[in-house]
């Protein structure tokens, strides 16, 4: 039987080769909507008839025209794209607000920088915050579960703005915390022992600039890479700096590092408040921070969730495994009066 707000919505594109593109080789790029929304989508000549629920249909409608506008701009479409454009069109007939189209933001090269030829884009509706945020505000805390991309934009952000010649430099640091391994035993002197902690920065730069780009501006200063630990003491003007796995510095840490910034500098804080590896009722900078710097001026917070996972989809349902493991252990806890693990509950709520 048909549900009387099922809805028929026939979509005209003028570019028959485009087209095509759009839909995929074998319509692979329609049947991932199609399975995503659980709709029905048929192209013929340059007419594409949607048919579901109406408000999936309009879902649709945006992210096939988004997709549309990204093929219009020379921007290739893949797998990854159409995910992109589905949940950022979610996000957008989801909310009531007043907010930018954050369906445009995936058809452009939001940012200006390229990775290996290729622009980046927002992938979910937050990401799309995001990177507004780190545009407009002086610092940015970037909150949520591996594989959101907190640390990735805050990257592309800073090398475009390197480029362009708006900062002098990046610097990128991580606290070199022992999660279950122990850094004294790692062969190498001191550089070469904290060197896999910040492998992770080095791996977006890698996406980010060609890699003899990389190698001349680690050399020549303009991409710094350093432990916490060496940062006290400096003043940072003129920079972008990232301070990444955030959740695992102390709150004098956390004091000492933000309080670095100089003229012209801008800083964005990422980290986890449920991935804390420091000894046990130690409380985290990450956590504290959020606490001091509520409400001040120019200090934005940014909080991902399970949703804006972007890597395997297993990621996404392996962190709201967990998720709901720590919520029912906080309400169990609560229940007979033990103490909760800090941030847990404030981590499964999000916003």
């Amino acid at each position: 039987m048909t549900d009387l707000r099922d809805r028929r919505l026939d979509l005209h594109f003028d570019d028959n080769g485009m087209l095509a593109m759009l839909c995929g080789e074998h319509d692979r790029n329609l049947t991932r909507i199609e399975a995503q929304l659980g709709i029905s989508l048929i192209s013929r000549g340059n007419l594409m008839t949607v048919a579901g629920p109406e408000e999936r249909v309009d879902i649709a409608r945006l992210a096939l025209q988004t997709l549309w506008r990204r093929l219009d701009t020379g921007l290739p479409v893949t797998s990854a794209e159409v995910d992109a454009a589905v949940r950022m069109a979610q996000g957008e007939t989801g909310s009531a607000s007043g907010a930018p189209a954050l369906t445009a933001a995936i058809s452009r090269a939001d940012g200006a920088v390229k990775t290996r030829g290729r622009p980046i884009t927002p992938r979910t509706p937050c990401q799309a915050r995001y990177l507004e945020a780190l545009k407009t505000d002086d610092l940015v805390f970037g909150i949520g579960p591996a594989g959101t991309g907190k640390t990735y934009l805050a990257a592309a952000q800073a090398v475009a703005l390197l480029t362009q010649g708006a900062i002098r430099r990046i610097v990128l640091s991580r606290p070199a915390v022992e999660a279950g391994e122990r850094l004294g035993f790692l062969p190498g002197d001191l550089r070469e022992k904290v060197d896999p902690y910040l492998r992770p920065l080095y791996d977006a730069l890698g996406d980010m600039l060609p890699a003899d780009q990389v190698a001349r501006r680690l050399a020549n200063g303009d991409i710094e890479v350093a432990p916490l630990a060496f940062m006290r003491g400096r003043t940072l003007s003129d920079a972008f700096v990232i301070l990444d796995e955030a959740q695992n510095t102390t709150p004098m840490q956390m004091k000492m590092i933000l309080t670095r910034l100089g003229d012209g500098s801008r800083m964005a804080v990422t980290g986890d408040v449920t991935q804390v590896d420091l000894p046990h009722a130690s409380r985290s900078g990450l956590i504290d921070a959020l606490d001091v710097l509520d409400g001040v001026q120019g200090v934005s917070v940014v909080r991902f969730e399970a949703a804006d996972v972007v890597r395997h989809p297993l990621v996404a349902r392996i962190v709201r495994a967990y998720a709901a493991r720590d919520e029912e252990r906080c309400v169990a806890g609560a229940r007979w009066g033990e103490p909760r693990p800090e941030g847990a509950l404030r981590a499964v709520a999000g916003p």
